[in-house]
């Protein structure tokens, strides 16, 4: 078997697979989240390792199997949180920083001004909040125990996945890959390899940095792991976007994939070739059908499926978040109201670190189902401005949509998905794609599979959405959503 752990924004998910890319066993363990300010998000590195240690044997425990029967690891995560820890004890720093926190807008946005276009060239990325740079430089600032620990030689930083392997392996190995990487703001496209101008304008030490290895590569043995044996290989890892992209099968030019998860986030692949956005997209690193560097056309909406979260767990509409889909259901439409999830500032295309949420249209006949509702269309709106900005890069339009992640269970929004864009959308028989890829890669490290096609019957499509309303509803529904953004831009 191998298996496939998926450490998200929420919680970690945690699969094993048989040979021919079935689950045979699912486990979950939720994250807490913490807020200690508006605009910041912060995760404990600890309650991170523990959603591992909780998920792990649920997983085992599901499919009947005994860990000695694990032949590999993969390991797939939430891209761009910074970790901080010690080195000689393996004890965090302080709490990690999560990719939705917004404490350093003000410094991205000055940033944006007299160095934006450099940055982009050399990494591909925006200067935004939603990257690892602007945060680890805060906390190279900010906290005191971390300057020290770094001027001892101390000091270790990674992403989640850098984390876990450090975990994973006992603390012998520091390392993450290519896709992570890329995801930071200090990572060369081209070169493949951090970039020191950009590690002296950010005040980075290269002696914190992580070694860079391929996505389906060496990342040690298991050792000392609570509910593991000693010995298993860690052989796969890449940040959930590109793991998903890969378990989707999508590893050359052209073909694309969306995954509905706390975010929304649109891959397109475009083989060995870097391609810039003119509409907002950024370009970041993927894999290859072997699991080497390619790279991708993305489009990253912060706030998807975290909106329905903020529904149950903020507002108390239900109890739990698959309940939103019978109480959208309860009413014909959103009654007007538009629900703009930018809590964590507006993503792609749009780029505005500053913007909050809003809820617009509302009246006195505003029910809780018409805002449950107007929360799910968001999500497809979200994805359609990605649709329209990837056409745009691309010369073409998307002819149909591969989609992934836990909303795309939602019966009603893959529906509404499908009449906002026109074009068919394709649910797989096997949603969770970013664990499989994880563990795709590590079973090809380790040769339990010899080829990515070898799983092409764990990707047969479950279901196809197929547009049912006319384009002239189409379009007036878009306007609409167009009109809610830009009265929110100002």
């Amino acid at each position: 078997m191998i298996l496939a752990i998926d450490q998200g924004t929420t919680g970690t998910t945690a699969l094993v697979l048989d040979r021919k890319g079935r689950v045979r066993g699912r486990g979950y363990a939720e994250l807490p989240q913490h807020f200690p300010k508006p605009g910041w998000v912060e995760h404990d590195p600890d309650e991170i390792w523990a959603s591992v240690l909780a998920a792990v044997p649920r997983a085992l425990a599901a499919a009947r199997v005994k860990s000695a029967s694990i032949r590999a690891i993969g390991v797939t995560n939430q891209r761009e949180t910074v970790v901080l820890w010690d080195r000689t004890t393996g004890e965090p720093v302080c709490r990690a920083i999560v990719w939705q926190d917004r404490r350093t807008a003000e410094r991205c946005a000055k940033l944006q001004r007299t160095h934006g276009a450099a940055i982009r060239r050399a990494t591909g990325l925006v200067c935004d909040p939603y990257f690892s740079a602007t945060k680890l430089e805060w906390l190279l600032a900010h906290e005191p125990r971390a300057r020290k620990l770094a001027a001892a030689g101390r000091l270790a930083f990674g992403t989640v996945d850098s984390w876990l392997v450090w975990k994973l392996t006992g603390g012998a190995v520091h390392a993450t890959d290519p896709t992570n990487a890329s995801r930071t703001m200090l990572f060369g496209l081209r070169s493949l390899k951090w970039d020191r101008a950009l590690l002296a304008r950010f005040g980075v030490p290269a002696n914190v940095l992580p070694e860079v290895r391929p996505s389906a590569g060496d990342f040690g043995f298991t050792r000392g792991v609570r509910g593991l044996p000693d010995g298993i290989a860690v052989a796969g890892v890449a940040g959930d976007q590109q793991a998903a992209l890969f378990g989707q099968g999508c590893v050359k030019r052209g073909q694309s994939k969306n995954t509905y998860g706390t975010g929304c986030f649109l891959l397109l692949h475009t083989g060995d070739r870097i391609v810039h956005s003119n509409a907002g997209l950024l370009t970041t690193v993927a894999c290859d059908a072997t699991g080497g560097a390619a790279y991708a056309l993305e489009g990253s909406v912060f706030i998807a499926g975290a909106a329905i979260q903020w529904l149950r767990d903020g507002l108390g509409l239900f109890p739990r978040a698959a309940d939103s889909e019978a109480l959208a259901r309860s009413v014909p439409d959103s009654g007007g109201v538009v629900m703009i999830p930018a809590f964590a500032g507006l993503g792609a295309p749009y780029w505005r670190a500053d913007v909050r949420g809003a809820l617009l249209g509302l009246t006195r006949g505003t029910t809780r189902a018409h805002v449950a509702r107007a929360a799910l269309e968001s999500l497809a709106f979200q994805s359609r401005d990605l649709v329209e900005a990837m056409a745009s890069d691309a010369g073409a339009r998307v002819t149909a949509l591969q989609v992934d992640g836990g909303a795309v269970a939602n019966d009603l929004l893959m529906q509404w998905q499908t009449d906002v864009l026109g074009i068919p959308v394709r649910r797989p028989r096997v949603i969770e794609t970013t664990a499989l890829g994880a563990g795709l890669l590590a079973g090809l490290a380790t040769g339990f599979w010899s080829s990515h096609r070898e799983l092409d019957s764990a990707r047969t499509i479950e279901r196809e959405f197929r547009p049912k309303e006319s384009r002239a509803w189409r379009e007036r529904e878009y306007a609409r959503w167009k009109q809610a953004v830009a009265t929110l831009l100002g």
